[in-house]
């Protein structure tokens, strides 16, 4: 604790004057400097008497309103719509090269399609099958675990470069996918557990896509890095 005594006010005052004086939350002003300042008539700011903040400054640290709920139903129901037709754009980039790949990510699509679906009716989401592999597996199909390996330069040199890139691509915007989802339902204790097995639906997509990036740049074996 730091006291400011008199002589502290009264050199600090002959070498610049001042009309007010603020201590500090960690100081404490004693008895003969409070007198200094009352002698000349400086306005003196601590916890009794607070310096009061602008109206504008108040502003500043007022929480953000809270986005609209049908705001944030548009921003999903454009978010589902926006992720559909990429995963259309992708299975059509394919058709000509990977039929088999084409199919999968249509598959895919119809599964994303069901999250839309369950917004709407309230239902719960139908999860997928998990093909079990050595980094992913049914306890945990359902979680965020991230990219199986990072994705460079060198995987556009790569046969299926194109597929992989575009398998990235989706897999990389189906994750804001979670932001989305929480917005929608902050505030919402009642539905906390629909949005969380969204969430994970989301996620059982993109560890499925993660697979399918393994399987596609030629991996035997899994490249998860654990």
């Amino acid at each position: 604790m730091k006291f400011i005594t008199e002589d502290d006010l009264r050199d600090q005052y002959r070498k610049e004057p001042f009309i007010e004086y603020e201590v500090e939350s960690d100081s404490r002003i004693t008895p003969g400097a409070r007198q200094f300042l009352a002698d000349r008539k400086i306005i003196l700011f601590d916890a009794e008497n607070p310096r009061k903040k602008p109206e504008a400054e108040k502003q500043k640290h007022l929480p953000s309103p809270p986005v609209p709920m049908d705001l944030c139903n548009k921003r999903l129901c454009i978010r589902i719509k926006s992720l559909g037709a990429m995963f259309l754009t992708v299975a059509e980039e394919m058709l000509s090269r990977d039929i088999l790949l084409a199919q999968k990510v249509i598959g895919l699509k119809k599964s994303f399609s069901d999250i839309k679906n369950s917004l709407e009716d309230e239902a719960a989401c139908d999860l997928l099958v998990c093909e079990q592999c050595s980094g992913i597996n049914e306890n945990n199909f359902s979680e965020d675990l991230g990219d199986c390996f990072e994705i460079t330069e060198f995987h556009i040199q790569l046969g299926k470069g194109k597929e992989i890139i575009s398998l990235h691509r989706l897999r990389c915007a189906l994750r804001e996918m979670e932001f989305d989802l929480r917005e929608f339902f902050s505030g919402c204790d009642d539905e906390k557990e629909q949005c969380e097995e969204m969430i994970g639906k989301v996620n059982q997509i993109i560890n499925t896509l993660s697979q399918l990036i393994c399987y596609t740049a030629g991996g035997e074996k899994c490249q998860r890095k654990i």
